[in-house]
């Protein structure tokens, strides 16, 4: 037996570093701030707001718990080893090494080490050059990330999207909620390539397209990244549809540009101006902090303008003719299976990426 509790008091010594390193007695205090915030009645006049809180309250949860859960586990196995029970053995190994499977799948966690690893992520998807082919490339890759989201429990929820002419997209903006949403996703941040015998292309001819993903954590306090009023220019105009025609008999859709970086956002999604410069707003305060990160800048006044993920960030080869593979140029990881990757296999893509960050 005693090979056996000195296994279980190292995983619970263990369980308590983790739970050291991922702060989670902050979180904790994090929780208990936005749950008293929801016990006001008057949160709920503000029903946006409201969601917001409770979806915030929600992820802390969902770190917090298991963690919480596992710790608990580990102490009744010790407090009940100590009555020394040895018929009970076989039980308490197969306990103890469930609890040690838990915890390795667990401590993935303890990889989410950046700034807002832990915050939701919104992905812009740009089509490149070449027409239709890479707005369609656009598309796959926007349904490879809902794919993954929907594996993954992270809700999406599309919150602007442009269509191509003929077929495709020319952007989207997907919101991403759920635990370490950010911290999961910023290993897409880049561009994107494909390689393919064209299905729009009459003689059938290999075509390479891009596609530029934009990965930025979603910033719901404005006092994380505070921007000064006189930094913007908002300009509104009438929301376009589909090939130009007009969707919109009101001046609805808002473009926001942050004048000291040149970062501009336009949205257009909503069906009122103020609907839409809040997501603008909140976009804006996203991108903003991603380029702090990338900058290493410790205030917005340090930002200079221009410097962010462009097209020449090429981070992932795509390659469906005339073999199929899948290859992260920072990482060198890859999948022969590029089917399941564009299906949303991106875990091994993303695992790699933080255990060997190359910023």
């Amino acid at each position: 037996m005693q090979p056996l509790k000195k296994r279980v008091a190292e995983l619970a010594n263990s369980i308590a570093e983790a739970m050291v390193r991922l702060d989670v007695a902050s979180k904790k205090r994090q929780l208990a701030e936005l749950d008293q915030q929801l016990a006001v009645p008057e949160v709920w006049n503000n029903p946006t707001r409201a969601q917001e809180l409770s979806k915030q309250a929600a992820n802390v949860r969902n770190v917090i718990e298991p963690w919480e859960t596992l710790q608990a586990q580990a102490a009744d196995i010790i407090e009940l080893m100590e009555l020394g029970d040895d018929s009970l053995q076989g039980e308490f190994e197969a306990q103890i090494g469930a609890l040690e499977e838990e915890f390795a799948a667990r401590r993935k966690e303890l990889l989410f080490d950046g700034q807002y690893d832990d915050h939701d992520a919104i992905v812009r998807i740009s089509a490149g050059a070449g027409g239709t082919d890479a707005q369609d490339w656009a598309q796959m890759l926007e349904r490879m990330y809902l794919r993954w989201a929907e594996k993954s429990q992270i809700e999406a929820r599309n919150v602007e999207r442009s269509t191509g002419e003929e077929a495709g997209i020319k952007t989207s903006v997907l919101e991403m909620s759920g635990p370490y949403a950010y911290g999961k996703l910023r290993s897409e941040h880049g561009v994107h390539r494909l390689v393919r015998l064209s299905p729009f292309n009459a003689d059938n001819l290999r075509q390479t397209s891009f596609a530029l993903v934009e990965v930025l954590p979603k910033i719901d306090a404005p006092d994380e990244v505070e921007i000064d009023d006189g930094d913007l220019k908002i300009d509104v105009y009438r929301a376009g549809g589909h090939g130009g025609q007009s969707v919109n008999t009101t001046d609805s859709a808002v473009r926001i540009t942050h004048l000291p970086t040149n970062t501009v956002v336009a949205i257009q999604n909503e069906r009122s101006q103020l609907q839409n410069k809040e997501t603008a707003l909140k976009i804006l305060r996203s991108k903003l902090a991603q380029l702090q990160l990338e900058q290493h800048a410790s205030s917005l006044k340090d930002l200079k303008a221009g410097e962010s993920a462009n097209w020449g960030s090429q981070i992932r080869n795509y390659v469906l003719h005339p073999y199929t593979l899948v290859k992260d140029t920072r990482t060198k990881y890859e999948d022969k299976d590029a089917g399941k990757v564009l299906d949303g296999k991106l875990d091994g893509f993303m695992q790699s990426y933080l255990e060997a960050p190359v910023e």
